[in-house]
């Protein structure tokens, strides 16, 4: 398997691809047409080295996605609503334009991003060990044994949440999106051209998925969470948030070897269960126009970026 250095997410009709230097967002548009916008990412890790090291640079990886994530939805969210009626902004919204400009946006933006974030840690991380501390009043539980009780809820709410939102007619698309993204990564690790009869015959499935990178931080969790643990409960809160980075980290770091050692039985037995989420809940077979998409977005990176 040939290596590429290039990565993607599924948008609103669309799918982003990101090599090292420059990003590219393709959208399909209610006429049919595809609107492709390549725009420079260079990662702050080529200006400070520590993120290049093991640990440090997943947490970066984990910022830089949210953040090139985020904006690649807005762009995307933008195009797709070109046909539909403008929604009204709202009173807040025109306020920090009028006093803020063209930063009033970038301001919304980050609001969105904390709000976001905020909601799923406390979905995710709190709610979780709320249960388990409450399980823990009604019968004494070993402290490793309420850390695994709390990663199996987090892991069932999770499933629940991805259960829910697959039933949304949009998001079932996106899933279409993100298997046409999948197809057309492993369509070039395999070294073939870049033709929809190619990807199509690929597999939608991914080691370096971003859902199977959430899935290996909520199993890492439990083991970090066993490590630095306390029955005080706004304690553990605090040690849940602090050491989100040090997870993050640790699960890039699996990730990445995973991918590349192909062949390695290990890595490929650990990454079952991320193979599992992506074919049971957030990837499904696109069609050939959403595969013209993904390569339009590939072409997109190549054009500034070509593949060494």
């Amino acid at each position: 398997m040939a290596r590429v250095n290039i990565g993607g997410q599924a948008v609103l009709e669309g799918v982003m691809m990101k090599g090292k230097n420059y990003y590219a967002v393709s959208v399909r548009k209610a006429d049919g047409s595809i609107v492709t916008e390549t725009k420079p990412c260079t990662s702050i890790a080529e200006r400070i080295k520590l993120f290049k090291l093991p640990l440090f640079r997943g947490m970066l990886v984990f910022v830089e996605s949210l953040v090139l994530g985020i904006k690649a939805l807005n762009f995307s969210a933008e195009l797709y609503g070109d046909e539909e009626v403008e929604e009204e902004p709202s009173q807040f919204e025109k306020w920090l334009m009028d006093k803020l400009g063209d930063k009033g946006e970038k301001i919304i933006m980050g609001i969105v991003m904390a709000f976001s974030f905020a909601l799923s840690i406390g979905l995710f991380m709190i709610l979780p060990m709320l249960i388990g501390a409450g399980m823990n009043h009604l019968a004494q539980i070993p402290l490793f044994v309420q850390n695994i009780i709390e990663g199996c809820i987090r892991i069932l709410l999770f499933l629940g949440y991805m259960k829910l939102v697959t039933n949304v007619k949009d998001i079932k698309r996106t899933f279409e999106y993100h298997g046409a993204e999948h197809k057309s990564i492993n369509c070039l690790e395999q070294g073939k051209p870049l033709t929809v009869e190619n990807v199509r015959d690929c597999t939608r499935l991914h080691k370096s998925c971003g859902t199977s990178f959430l899935f290996v931080v909520m199993i890492v969790s439990i083991l970090v969470y066993s490590v630095f643990t306390t029955q005080v409960v706004w304690q553990r809160i605090v040690i849940r948030l602090v050491m989100l980075p040090l997870i993050a980290g640790l699960s890039y770091e699996f990730i990445r070897w995973a991918r590349i050692k192909p062949n390695n039985k290990i890595a490929h037995f650990l990454s079952k269960p991320g193979f599992w989420l992506q074919e049971k809940f957030t990837t499904a077979e696109p069609d050939d126009a959403q595969i013209e998409v993904a390569i339009a977005s590939i072409e997109g990176v190549f054009e500034y970026e070509p593949m060494s």
